[in-house]
């Protein structure tokens, strides 16, 4: 029932008992995680070769806990959607990944980085998991350059850095804007070397589509060859899904089109409490959007905003070009509301800063949806040959996409949907509800609170990949000793029916109407009602609009071809009907949250001067949901969060 903080017209769900993370150590916070490791029990050598384990996924995290949890004696079975783990989506990350290495001598430290996150997050994560990130992230840079990735480096030779949103110090480590695959060519190097010594078996252009669940443990999955279309079953004595975010959800989005949430949300319908799903990232440096049937987003880097320079005309509806508009005549906006931060002020507080000055008619290109990012004066100051060496392949994407030269005309670019900050709830353990399932990177919501700083995803997913999953991991096994499950048991005969049954549905509905048409419509539902920015009647009018868009969706979908083959209608199909689910949770956690935070901006919760307003006493939890069904009312259960070394303020970034 819900309780006196409730709105009294929030009759979508129910309110259950209080969850909180059991895992994490008390005491003081420095030394918590080392605490942490040494109660942990340990599986030794002998024994790890009795035990498998499946991971999901290949990006950062999935590729780190494949290689290492192999490279200390588990057999490791191992799934990926791509024809090769190296196509993960975090081979698409630009700028870098921060570290607490303090290379630079400018105030950082292991606090000052744990304080920016947690900051930057508007103070809706845990206290001990983001210390335990800014702790492990001073030996994620040693493990990469072990492994030989090329980060870029000063004069003398060591290591360079530079600044990204929220912070003040120079703390991101970078390949150029190639970091993203610098990082997971080491990591798929690593795997590599265990499958060529067996310890990994890999199964390619296979998807997940269920998981098996006996006697309330994560045993297994049901996935599907995505080239001859068997559905088979893979068992195991625990479940690692290292499978990203879902935000594609909104169809136009900077991720990779096949990115997608099923994994999570199937292990969602089997008990996984999901946690925060409206906490969605908008990245403020985005090609903006060329036309009504594009299907997907391209970001550049935020690094760009080192040194390029926001901006738009001073009088709504100037469509001079950008060389005839003088300096006088040119709004920093940033610059001038952030005067401390400038360019680089958290990506949430850029991006509707760009909606607002757009909104006023100030934008610029196409429908004035887009402000400038103007290299001009970095090339005058720096020339531009070093220009061309810390951007030059994000200026030739650039070229390539719009066929505008960036070293002669200002870059446009508008906001987009990029990262997802929900996800499956998880405790200090990175365990869900379900014991045995471990949610790892992206797919978990531990770390970043309502906004994600810039150049976290990386740290994050190689923190839980290299360092933390293996040893709490250990400490589940280690409590579970092996037993077999038969491949005839209940319960994995019923996942394997439920998964056919849907595809079968799938393929045999002679409807009228694509996916992808059903997937656009939902995405840009969503952009309106619970995108940059959202409000109470427009999230009830997606919360009335997607349980018909669902039942349309079953009624009208049409699949041409069979299940035996490759059929990516098929696989696209699939994915949207659980966004259509994921899609109506997200709205009700937005509308369940009457407050402003991060990512999430109410537009009925803001401070006079358009900042978002938190509702501390009444908000101050994490939001972990229970699935109840498909359009039934789900089952709220509040992790409430408390500041012991960051203590809540309103942020400020002037």
């Amino acid at each position: 029932m819900p309780d006196s903080r409730e709105h009294p017209a929030y009759v979508d769900y129910t309110v259950g008992d209080p969850i909180s993370d059991t895992r994490a150590p008390d005491g003081p916070i420095a030394e918590r995680w080392d605490r942490r490791r040494f109660e942990a029990k340990l599986v030794n050598p002998a024994n790890r070769r009795k035990h498998t384990v499946i991971v999901v996924g290949t990006g950062l995290a999935g590729g780190a806990a494949g290689a290492t949890l192999a490279e200390q004696g588990y057999h490791v079975l191992q799934f990926c959607y791509q024809d090769s783990p190296r196509r993960a989506h975090s081979i698409a990350a630009q700028g870098g990944i921060n570290a607490a290495k303090n290379y630079r001598n400018d105030g950082d430290s292991i606090h000052r980085l744990f304080y920016d996150t947690v900051k930057g997050g508007d103070f809706r994560a845990r206290e001990s998991n983001v210390h335990r990130l800014a702790q492990v992230s001073v030996e994620i840079i040693d493990q990469c350059v072990a492994q030989g990735v090329p980060f870029a480096r000063e004069y003398g030779g060591l290591l360079d850095t530079r600044s990204f949103g929220g912070v003040q110090v120079s703390r991101t480590f970078y390949a150029r804007g190639q970091t993203g695959q610098q990082l997971l060519l080491g990591a798929y190097q690593a795997l590599s070397r265990q499958i060529a010594a067996g310890n990994v078996e890999m199964r390619p252009r296979t998807e997940m589509l269920d998981l098996i669940v006996i006697d309330g443990r994560a045993r297994g999955i049901v996935a599907r060859d995505l080239i001859t279309g068997r559905v088979d079953t893979h068992l195991a004595d625990a479940v690692v899904l290292a499978s990203g975010g879902y935000g594609n959800v909104f169809h136009l989005s900077t991720n990779a089109k096949n990115s997608n949430a099923t994994a999570i949300w199937r292990a969602h319908r089997r008990g996984a409490y999901f946690a925060n799903p409206c906490f969605t990232q908008i990245h403020p440096t985005c090609i903006p959007r060329s036309g009504e049937h594009q299907s997907k987003l391209t970001l550049m880097s935020e690094s760009l905003r080192n040194d390029g320079r926001i901006w738009v005309p001073v009088r709504a509806g100037d469509e001079r070009a950008p060389a005839d508009i003088p300096e006088d005549e040119r709004d920093y906006y940033l610059e001038r509301i952030y005067p401390s931060f400038g360019n680089l002020v958290p990506r949430d507080i850029a991006s509707r800063a760009a909606k607002n000055v757009c909104d006023e008619g100030r934008g610029v290109g196409p429908g004035g949806q887009g402000v400038y990012l103007d290299f001009a004066d970095a090339i005058a100051r720096m020339g531009r040959p070093a220009v061309e060496a810390r951007y030059g392949n994000l200026f030739d994407m650039y070229a390539r996409i719009t066929a505008e030269d960036p070293y002669r005309v200002p870059m446009r670019i508008y906001p987009a949907i990029h990262y997802t900050m929900g996800g499956l709830w998880v405790d200090y353990d990175l365990q869900t509800t379900i014991p045995g399932l471990f949610a790892i990177g992206e797919a978990n919501f531990s770390d970043h609170g309502a906004n994600r700083l810039g150049a976290s995803a990386l740290m994050q997913g190689l923190a839980d990949g290299y360092f933390i999953l293996p040893a709490t991991l250990a400490d589940y096994l280690a409590g579970h000793p092996r037993d077999e499950v038969p491949a005839d048991h209940p319960a994995v005969t019923d996942a394997v029916f439920q998964v056919t049954d849907r595809l079968y549905r799938l393929l045999s509905n002679n409807g009228d109407r694509t996916p992808d048409s059903f997937h656009r419509e939902l995405g840009e539902l969503l952009w309106d009602e619970c995108g940059m920015a959202r409000n109470e009647n427009g999230l009830r009018k997606a919360l009335g609009r997607i349980p018909e868009l669902r039942e349309e969706f079953w009624r009208r979908v049409r699949v041409p071809g069979d299940g035996k083959e490759l059929n990516q209608s098929l696989e696209k199909a699939n994915r949207i009907s659980d966004y259509l689910e994921l899609a109506e949770l997200m709205c009700l956690d937005a509308l369940h949250r009457a407050e402003s935070c991060g990512g999430h901006f109410r537009e009925e919760s803001q401070t006079d001067s358009g900042e978002a307003a938190r509702r501390d006493e009444e908000f101050g939890y994490a939001a972990a949901w229970e699935f109840q069904g498909t359009g039934a009312a789900p089952v709220l259960h509040r992790e409430d969060l408390t500041f012991d070394y960051v203590h809540p303020t309103q942020r400020s970034y002037a």
